[in-house]
């Protein structure tokens, strides 16, 4: 097997592997229904302790999205249908975009918040990466917008 193909098979993998984990993130962000705030209110007190910080930065983090009413859903329909688009091969190049903000968050939030979960900050810093390098493989069409070129 030449190069070439190997290479084109490892990019096909790879934007099956963070479709579909897009895909499911979203799924997963319809499962539950929001808490209340009186409901976050009282899942925060558990771990006032100042030991417990991180997880009370979590807690009200997630649930802070979760009560603007619209964030956590919009997020969620994002993933869904960027992850479609990056399924999708004619509309790979397009999902890919759209969705380094979105992988970059992913990643950041472990990295601040769940820094201590090194599995999971892994996990996510090889979806950022295969996310970036997506975009990177298709830098013909993109460079001609962003490289400004003397008259």
């Amino acid at each position: 097997m030449n190069i070439i193909r190997l290479t084109k098979i490892t990019f096909i993998i790879f934007r099956l592997i963070l479709g579909g984990m897009m895909c499911y993130g979203g799924i997963q962000k319809f499962k539950k229904p929001s808490p209340t705030p009186i409901e976050v209110v009282e899942k925060a007190k558990k771990f006032i302790d100042p030991t417990k910080e991180e997880t009370l930065q979590k807690i009200l983090y997630i649930n802070g999205l979760k009560q603007t009413g619209y964030f956590w859903e919009l997020l969620g329909i994002c993933e869904l249908i960027f992850g479609v688009l990056l399924i999708i091969q004619y509309t790979s190049f397009i999902g890919a975009i759209l969705l380094i903000p979105i992988t970059l968050h992913i990643f950041l939030f472990h990295l601040f918040l769940e820094f201590d979960e090194i599995g999971e900050l892994i996990q996510t810093g090889a979806l950022f990466l295969i996310n970036s390098l997506l975009v990177l493989k298709e830098r013909k069409i993109w460079k001609s917008l962003v490289w400004i070129h003397p008259y």
